[in-house]
């Protein structure tokens, strides 16, 4: 019956209220400040952090060089066919200080190593383990290099280890 009885709206049937910055305080101007102060704290020790971190690694990180030294001088002995058949021709294994290293390859590593390093070689068979036999204080670089005989010059391989360490 619809004559005398008037229908109530039912309050959850009714639209929903609109979204507003209702979620601050009446007081916004206080709230963005502190927000915005927060961002510009956080942006002076993002540029903080990434400043240092340019700075810690930048600094002491020689192990690229001497690495690239150690690589350059390997190459340079392995296109040389006299000092590899030096190598070939000396018996294993041999130290730098061993009368039995040769010279032509020992100069060539002393004549090509900067002057802020200091470098010996060792000459191995190649399934050998090849290591530096004294122990150092600093930190030790090492590279490996085989040593192939030419076209037709037989069947002997070696190994001749670099080992580099800061003054």
């Amino acid at each position: 019956m619809v004559n005398g009885n008037k229908m109530k709206k039912n309050k959850t049937t009714s639209a929903p209220a609109r979204l507003s910055l209702s979620l601050l305080p009446r007081n916004r101007k206080a709230w963005i400040e502190i927000v915005e102060a927060f961002v510009a704290v956080l942006l002076v020790a993002g540029v903080l952090l990434i400043i240092i971190g340019r700075g810690a690694t930048g600094g002491k990180d020689i192990a690229s060089n001497v690495y690239y030294t150690e690589i350059s001088i390997l190459r340079e002995i392995q296109r040389n066919d006299s000092m590899r058949e030096d190598i070939l021709t000396a018996q294993v294994p041999v130290e730098w200080e061993e009368a039995g290293f040769p010279e032509s390859v020992k100069n060539k590593i002393a004549e090509r190593t900067p002057t802020y390093l200091e470098c010996i070689g060792k000459i191995c068979e190649i399934d050998d383990i090849c290591s530096l036999t004294e122990k150092k204080e600093q930190d030790v670089y090492a590279q490996a290099a085989v040593i192939s005989p030419t076209i037709g010059g037989g069947e002997v391989y070696r190994k001749l280890n670099l080992f580099c360490w800061t003054k």
